[in-house]
């Protein structure tokens, strides 16, 4: 497994990363820990979640597999942001919710610091000033190593880099596949400028770009998109011109030697910006198979190919 170093900072994470949503109760505890067992085998050192995910519940369950090995030996991420309790208050980027989050973020991961913590989304209802002094706080008092963010607007972003006195982030966490193009044009460019390197999520696009969803046909049983709340993030990319681009992209990685999750994942590896490809995994096969990819030398004329395939049906 190949590592690149996130940003400014000096974690040097593994090229593709676990993220833990579907253990927040889409993956039995005995499977995901399969999953976290596979990751390790294979060279994975960057594990990502959120304290949203389940509502907790995932933070648990990552707690509860990792306390054993040395701290040492793995890089947590968490994020924050999103609504916590009944309680319509309890969400944003408040210098209160930071502090109160962090902290049941660090008892559910059973640890005492976290290498990454992210804003999950940017707050429009906190002062952005107010919002970096408490993250600047949490790094200052040993409970953060380093910051980043998720899907915040160019602008945002820009104000947080220019802002005195406080520190700056290393990660932007971003939606990125060869289906879903949309940071490439100005927010990679500013962040490789700055420092910031990218965290691709989904980067299998829901899972439509292991070609398993066909046109004219229904999805397969259990999928994501027979899902009950998972349908609802999916539904978009089952166009049909969408499912026909993967299923020709999918005959062509078979032709050169590639899963089709492979060479998706490899097309996001060639940007140097791209720190990590954050994969979800329901099963240790998956982790294993798309893990092979850091180990691949995939021709940069494969990856044009690639990328005129599915040209036409991207979303920019």
């Amino acid at each position: 497994m190949r590592l690149r170093q996130l940003g400014t900072s000096n974690l040097r994470i593994s090229e593709i990363s676990l993220g833990t949503l579907i253990f927040s109760g889409e993956t039995a505890s005995e499977k995901a820990r399969a999953c976290i067992d596979a990751a390790f085998d294979v060279g994975i050192n960057f594990f990502d979640t959120a304290n949203m995910y389940g509502r907790g519940h995932a933070e648990d369950f990552l707690g509860e597999a990792l306390c054993e090995r040395p701290r040492d030996s793995y890089m947590l991420a968490t994020k924050l942001f999103f609504q916590m309790s009944d309680d319509e208050a309890d969400k944003g980027l408040s210098a209160g919710q930071i502090r109160k989050q962090l902290d049941a973020s660090l008892t559910r991961l059973k640890t005492d610091y976290i290498d990454l913590y992210q804003c999950h989304r940017y707050d429009d209802e906190t002062p952005l000033e107010e919002t970096m002094e408490a993250l600047t706080e949490a790094v200052r008092a040993g409970k953060v190593r380093y910051i980043g963010f998720s899907e915040w607007p160019l602008d945002k972003i820009k104000l947080a880099v220019e802002m005195p006195g406080v520190e700056h982030f290393v990660s932007s966490q971003a939606q990125y596949s060869i289906i879903w193009r949309s940071i490439e044009s100005a927010i990679i460019p500013y962040c490789a400028t700055n420092g910031i390197s990218q965290l691709a999520y989904s980067p299998l696009t829901q899972g439509v770009l292991t070609g398993k969803y066909r046109p004219g046909e229904l999805p397969p049983e259990a999928s994501r998109a027979t899902h009950h709340y998972m349908k609802n993030w999916i539904g978009h990319y089952l166009d049909v011109r969408i499912l026909n681009a993967v299923q020709n992209l999918k005959f062509f990685a078979e032709l050169n030697g590639m899963t089709t999750p492979q060479l998706a994942l490899a097309w996001i590896l060639r940007k140097s910006n791209v720190a990590s490809a954050i994969i979800g995994a329901s099963s240790p096969e998956h982790v294993i198979s798309n893990a092979l990819t850091s180990e691949l030398a995939v021709d940069p004329a494969l990856l044009s190919k690639a990328d005129q395939i599915m040209a036409e049906a991207a979303i920019f």
